[in-house]
């Protein structure tokens, strides 16, 4: 009875693998998967004998076609058999001096449900055997492969949009550092965005849909520039007169930008929008969410604030929150941007001081304004002072260096890194890292503050991680913008877009991506401070740096 009951149960399985239906997105999802692999890991396609774009091309009406498991995966394995084999080689043995990162790391959909056992082993052969890179890692370099194969793809026809979508889902699935850190699996992203592919229309429906895939990065460098087609109309956006800040749920007018156009409407710094065309600020923030690319909250806020305050229509109903009353006003936007048609943009001009010295002997320095020629006047300026407060609510002209070794009594590791790993492809290993400051016995003997926001992007978090090793250091303010490293950039058919090239952490290894930097003083602005015109952060470090509290 049990012998005959194994065997039936043999039967049941073979039954359900041959005959069970799959759907175009669970072949399409595992066809990527296993396309991005080979790409990346066996011998003769990594080496480029063979044009693997056309390949998947050839191969889509089969995977089509296939209605079972059985079939699915028999045309995989006989496109892996048709490469040609795969010569075994010794044990691959790891650089006794590689430090591995493996956090992103996942090769575990060799044994998809889809996959027959043979499959799945082809795969893990291919995987020990693997291709062996010139270069064992590195910042840069191109894992897009031939990057102009992909200028001339047509997205009005569906392979050519599954193409481009296979070639960047393994380009983040292999070579982003932060793939790890996401809200949303990388692999649910595929999922979600095939049928959405699939369904377009035209190539803007596509370009749109890819952008929204690219939010899912969670990653402020992540840009997504759609250009607008030839011959295609284009309106030219127009906008608030003015820019703000979100607090609350409500946007506060932080600074005017087109001067002329704020005093016929009476618009004012402190001035607090509820609604634009009847919609609440909360609105435009929740259906921005697949639109803007940041790696935090906070940022996320400060980047919303541009597209509500952006409209394609003259015509502009602004609902204004005044003593808790609201007051409509009808409004017509202009873009006052272009300084050439209009004199709206002077009001942006204005000139910023690179340093000063404030009441109480204590220095000032606006990192976002600040050359690295300016450097020598500002130490001499403020050598003397009992404080020098850094103003990092921007984003830094590369003065990082010069500045660390005024501050610093000795050379100290600041932040370290992790690269991909070349070599197998998905892994990553960990850097020397990066050192600021020298050996200076007449660094300055001063409080430094360093001022943080979530303007603070990237190098700005990257410079703060190098003055915080000064020693005598406090970071007041709040939440960065959790976005540290360099960017890799790459142009397309009708799209520009790039992401996060290297893991940035600090020397101990914490991390920094979506995070940012920590302050020692949490201090955000308030509407009634704004209204009043004060910097509250500024204020709060200078009363840290008289009273220590």
């Amino acid at each position: 009875m049990q012998k005959i009951t194994l065997i039936l149960l043999f039967l049941f399985t073979q039954i359900t693998f041959g005959y069970a239906k799959i759907t175009e997105t669970e072949k399409l999802s595992a066809t990527c998967k296993v396309w991005g692999f080979l790409k990346y890991y066996h011998p003769k396609v990594a080496n480029g004998e063979f044009n693997w774009d056309q390949q998947l091309l050839e191969k889509l009406p089969k995977i089509d076609k296939a209605q079972t498991k059985e079939e699915f995966s028999l045309i995989l394995e006989n496109w892996i058999d048709e490469l040609g084999p795969v010569k075994e080689i010794a044990p691959i043995a790891m650089p006794k001096e590689i430090q591995l990162f493996d956090k992103n790391f996942d090769l575990s959909w060799f044994n998809n449900k889809l996959f027959s056992k043979k499959l799945s082993k082809k795969l893990k052969f291919i995987e020990d055997n693997r291709f062996q890179s010139g270069e064992e890692f590195g910042p840069d370099f191109d894992s897009f492969k031939n990057l102009k194969n992909y200028l001339n793809l047509d997205y009005n026809k569906s392979d050519s949009r599954i193409l481009m979508l296979f070639v960047y889902w393994n380009v983040i699935e292999y070579f982003f550092p932060y793939k790890y850190v996401m809200d949303q699996k990388w692999d649910k992203t595929l999922e979600q965005t095939l049928p959405f592919i699939l369904d377009t229309k035209n190539e803007l429906e596509f370009l749109a849909v890819m952008k929204r895939m690219s939010t899912k990065l969670n990653d402020g460098h992540v840009m997504f520039h759609i250009y607008p087609r030839l011959g295609a109309p284009y309106k030219e956006p127009v906008y608030f007169p003015a820019t703000g800040k979100i607090i609350d749920d409500k946007l506060v007018v932080t600074e005017i930008l087109g001067d002329s156009l704020a005093e016929a409407y009476n618009i004012k710094i402190g001035d607090v929008i509820a609604k634009i065309n009847g919609k609440t600020i909360k609105n435009c923030i929740d259906e921005n969410r697949d639109l803007i690319h940041a790696s935090n909250e906070a940022s996320y806020l400060n980047k919303v604030v541009t597209p509500i305050l952006t409209s394609d229509s003259k015509n502009v109903k602004v609902e204004f929150l005044k003593e808790g009353k609201l007051e409509i006003k009808e409004m017509i936007w202009f873009n006052y941007h272009d300084s050439h048609r209009n004199e709206f943009k002077k009001g942006a001009m204005k000139k910023k001081e690179k340093f000063k010295i404030l009441d109480n002997n204590i220095g000032y320095v606006n990192m976002g304004v600040i050359k690295p020629k300016n450097i020598p006047d500002m130490i001499e300026a403020l050598k003397s002072t009992k404080a020098i407060v850094f103003d990092m609510r921007n984003y830094p002209k590369e003065t990082y260096a010069e500045i660390a070794n005024f501050l610093s009594p000795k050379e100290n590791k600041f932040a370290t890194y992790t690269y991909p790993y070349l070599n197998y492809p998905g892994r990553y290993i960990w850097t020397e890292g990066t050192n600021c400051g020298s050996e200076n016995k007449d660094n300055y003997k001063g409080k430094v503050i360093l001022l943080l926001n979530e303007y603070a992007f990237s190098q700005s978090e990257w410079t703060a991680m190098c003055f915080k090793t000064a020693g005598n250091t406090s970071i007041i303010g709040s939440q960065t913008a959790g976005t540290d490293g360099n960017a890799f950039e790459f142009e397309f058919k009708q799209f520009h877009t790039g992401f996060s090239g290297i893991g940035v952490y600090y020397p101990d290894k914490r991390e920094t991506q979506r995070i940012g930097i920590v302050p020692d003083i949490e201090v955000k602005p308030t509407i009634k401070g704004i209204q009043e015109g004060r910097d509250e952060v500024l204020e709060r470090a200078l009363t840290f740096i008289e009273t220590e509290k």
